[in-house]
């Protein structure tokens, strides 16, 4: 094994070998981890009974997946991630738009999987062990996982390919064992001291399918190119990778989650669900679920990671892959320590999904229809200008930005926050809607109609696309021109 020394540059097609089922593996893999898990539990600490939750949990998953699984075929088509793909939409410089996106959401997800897999590890090793439940054995516990979450991540695509193809395996496993461990105790019943969080069961519900079912998809809206820039169109259907991301992300999301659902309500986890489900947990069953808390958050924040080690790479361009993980590594360990010893974990975590799902959701819908008007046809080499520290290109637009879809971005973002209900904040818009949090629909939607209303014509497509460009492109085409070098100081 060697360190990947691709960051978000172009891969070369002899080095994209990567098949569909891999796309499963890293899905499934990944995703059976405690952080993921937890998501389970939200739609029970928010007051709903084990089939509310269940229901809300499958309707917001398979509605996300129908949004975001097309974007796997993006980076297949521009073998970079699928941040830096954004510039055939945004431009050059308005990629950077995704970078950050993509940047918060990992380290989000990232801190959130050491959080709940440390939380485990350390009640498991003090009911095993005897092991003092301190903030020293906390702090302790959070750096060995940050450490070696860094090192998968740093190795790069190949090690963490590896590792989730046997985490598919042995976390399911796992899985199944822990749902006979925690089956005496099961109730379909909300654990006593819960009440609808909103008030009444449908907003309450409707809360639950944005904050624990869409988020999980959502969650993907920039990593799913970090493996699809592994593939070739010249070997794959672009049919066979869109259900084979499909598979994977309803599998591995409704599998631990589910199984979040199933233990809460079995151990009764009201207010937290690390520790009541280790004190409920069997004995027997403790080392398994040491195994499970350990190995799996490996699995999780190592693609995570991974993912915003290229992001921070695509905004500094003079940095590496190596040291732009190791610096977001640093970033995520920092988060945990606050998630644990400061903040209200719950609410945090609640309001921080939603809000970024009212933003990310814009993007995605930009970098989709993008993707449908120029047909999937992308100048691959014109994406790399910013990487390369030039000027000029096919999608320059203007000094690098293409304002009209910058512009529905932000209209989609804003109206999303307007009409976002969060534990510790409710858009003005929420009680015009009837209490609902309807701000991923009206994200999409007011997105996508002022994207294609100020965009319009065709979009920029790559050397034998779509012809033409969008008018923005035609308007610019004094700022474009052929790439120039920008010398390095």
């Amino acid at each position: 094994m060697q360190i990947e020394q691709h960051g978000v540059d172009v891969i070369p097609e002899a080095e994209r070998t990567s098949s569909p089922r891999d796309i499963v593996s890293f899905l499934i893999g990944s995703n059976l981890a405690l952080g993921v898990v937890i998501f389970g539990w939200l739609p029970v600490s928010f007051g709903l009974g084990f089939w509310p939750a269940v229901t809300s949990l499958v309707a917001g998953t398979l509605v996300g997946t129908v949004l975001v699984a097309p974007l796997a075929l993006v980076s297949l088509r521009t073998a970079t991630n699928l941040s830096t793909s954004s510039g055939a939409q945004f431009g050059v410089r308005g990629r950077l738009l995704g970078s950050a996106i993509g940047l918060l959401l990992s380290l989000g997800y990232t801190a959130l999987t050491l959080w709940v897999g440390g939380d485990a590890m350390v009640g498991s090793l003090a009911r095993l062990f005897g092991l003092p439940d301190s903030a020293a054995g906390y702090a302790l516990v959070y750096a060995v996982l940050a450490v070696c979450t860094a090192g998968c991540a740093v190795y790069g695509y190949k090690l963490l390919l590896r590792l989730s193809r046997v985490l598919a395996l042995g976390m399911t496993a796992l899985l199944v064992v822990g749902a006979f461990a925690y089956a005496p105790h099961f109730t379909t019943q909300a654990p006593a001291g819960t009440s609808y969080l909103l008030g009444d069961f449908w907003t309450t519900w409707l809360l639950s399918v944005v904050a624990a079912g869409l988020s999980g998809p959502i969650a993907f809206i920039t990593l799913l190119g970090d493996y699809t820039r592994y593939m070739s169109p010249a070997r794959h259907s672009s049919r066979r990778i869109y259900l084979t991301t499909c598979v994977g992300l309803v599998a591995g999301l409704l599998i631990p989650q589910l199984f979040g659902t199933f233990t809460a309500v079995a151990v009764g986890a009201a207010t937290d669900y690390a520790g009541p489900l280790v004190r409920e947990a069997p004995f027997w069953f403790l080392v398994p679920l040491l195994l499970a808390a350990s190995f799996g958050s490996v699995g999780n924040a190592g693609l995570m990671l991974y993912s915003m080690g290229l992001d921070l790479d695509a905004i500094v361009p003079r940095t590496t892959r190596t040291r732009a993980t190791c610096t977001v590594a640093a970033l995520a360990t920092a988060l945990v320590f606050l998630g644990h010893f400061v903040w209200d974990a719950q609410d945090a975590m609640t309001s921080f999904v939603l809000l970024l799902t009212a933003v990310g959701t814009p993007w995605a819908v930009i970098v989709l229809i993008g993707h449908a008007r120029c047909r999937g046809s992308y100048d691959a080499e014109a994406l790399q200008v910013l990487n390369r520290r030039s000027v000029g290109g096919r999608y320059w637009y203007t000094a690098g930005w293409h304002l009209r879809a910058t512009l529905a971005w932000a209209v989609g973002s804003a109206v999303g926050l307007l009409a976002v209900d969060t534990p510790l904040y409710t858009g003005p818009l929420v009680p015009h809607l009837g209490g609902f949090d309807l701000s991923f629909l009206l994200s999409a939607a007011v997105s996508a109609s002022a994207f294609l209303l100020l965009a319009g014509g065709r979009a920029a497509a790559g050397p034998g696309g779509a012809p033409g460009g969008p008018p923005a492109a035609r308007s610019a085409a004094r700022d474009r021109g052929p790439e120039v070098a920008v010398p390095r100081p």
